[in-house]
């Protein structure tokens, strides 16, 4: 039997075209070496052997850079993809950055041993903290590594680490003062996710105080401001755990119909304010008036009255300090990045009769 012929290497393809090792290697990491006839020789050389480029796990080790992050989130993998503020920020995570995105969804409210170990045996270069609560143990894995991290949204105190995010009890001031302009005063608030333990339903304003997923909570807060400021009677909220559409239409029905009186709905995230029209789109706005926030293409396309935040900005700005943070170069601790309130088509005066659902 014939012998098989040996795997390429890269030495091989190195000896076999009298250049040297490095030559090869760049062709495959860093091809501006090199004139682009020699690169293309080198990698067409390659082909012919069989041999596929420099070892990456040889290379991690060589550089003691594994060329990605790690993006802790507490939302299933699918949600990454599925809902538009998140695939904006990962998008603008990913622009400029040369590094590959490790996703490690911990999944919301499944506890300290769902995905377990994500943290730890991640093969990164530093954490993107994107929304979980301060007691997270997938957060305490990620520092207690020992690498860089950067928080996006929340938490927002940690010591030592840089955070990206908004003024959300500001932000979300001109949706409230919309409705309150419009002469609304029977308002309702429907939210997701005001505390990290699975809950639905209604909460009080004193759960919201003490809800510990800061983000939703500052947002509740700062609409209840401008409704106290204007004179506005009790403000029904009702909460819902997950942020997809079938949660919050199904949230919207339980708000409206344990108060039919309610003129006015204002929802603390787009995804929130597509479910009231999912449920009543036919009432909106002439016997419903709708504000968001977040501003995304989908809610923006339906004219619907929201804030924009710069989701694919805030990426860019947590890829940006993360990466000065690995290159060990020191980075502003603190970023907070500026909204636009939207005036959209789903606010009009309230009406006079309660709603016939």
């Amino acid at each position: 039997m014939p012998r098989p012929a040996p795997r390429a290497t890269l030495a091989s393809i190195a000896a076999e075209l009298g250049v040297s090792r490095t030559t090869v290697s760049n062709a495959y990491n860093r091809p501006d070496q090199l004139s682009p006839e020699l690169r293309q020789l080198i990698l067409a050389t390659a082909r012919e052997r069989g041999y596929a480029g420099p070892n990456p796990t040889a290379r991690s080790l060589r550089t003691s850079r594994a060329g990605a992050v790690g993006v802790i989130l507490t939302e299933r993998l699918s949600y990454a993809f599925e809902d538009q503020a998140s695939v904006d920020f990962l998008a603008g995570l990913a622009t400029g950055n040369d590094v590959s995105l490790t996703l490690l969804p911990v999944g919301p409210g499944e506890g300290s041993a769902a995905n377990a170990g994500l943290a730890t045996g991640a093969i990164v270069d530093g954490f993107v903290v994107y929304s979980v609560p301060a007691g997270d143990p997938h957060l305490r894995a990620a520092r207690q590594r020992g690498l860089p991290v950067v928080v996006c949204d929340q938490p927002a105190t940690l010591r030592g680490v840089p955070y990206v995010g908004i003024d959300d009890f500001t932000a979300i001031q001109p949706a409230a003062r919309a409705l309150v302009d419009a002469g609304h005063r029977r308002i309702g608030i429907l939210t997701k996710r005001l505390f990290s333990a699975p809950r639905d339903g209604a909460v009080t304003p004193g759960e919201v105080e003490a809800s510990d997923m800061h983000v939703q909570r500052n947002r509740v807060r700062g609409a209840l401001e401008v409704f106290r400021d204007a004179g506005v009677g009790k403000v029904p909220i009702v909460n819902r755990h997950f942020n997809d559409l079938a949660s919050a239409a199904d949230g919207a029905r339980e708000l409206l119909g344990t108060h039919p009186d309610l003129t006015a709905v204002l929802c603390t995230t787009d995804s929130m304010a597509l479910g009231v029209l999912d449920a009543f789109g036919p009432l909106v706005p002439a016997e419903l008036s709708v504000t968001g926030f977040d501003g995304i293409a989908a809610a923006r396309y339906l004219g619907l009255t929201t804030v924009n935040q710069p989701n694919t900005e805030k990426g860019r700005e947590v890829g940006r300090v993360l990466g000065s943070l690995i290159d060990a170069t020191p980075a502003a601790p603190r970023t907070i990045l500026p909204t636009e309130f939207i005036a959209g088509r789903t606010v009009s005066a309230p009406r006079a009769r309660p709603l016939d659902l």
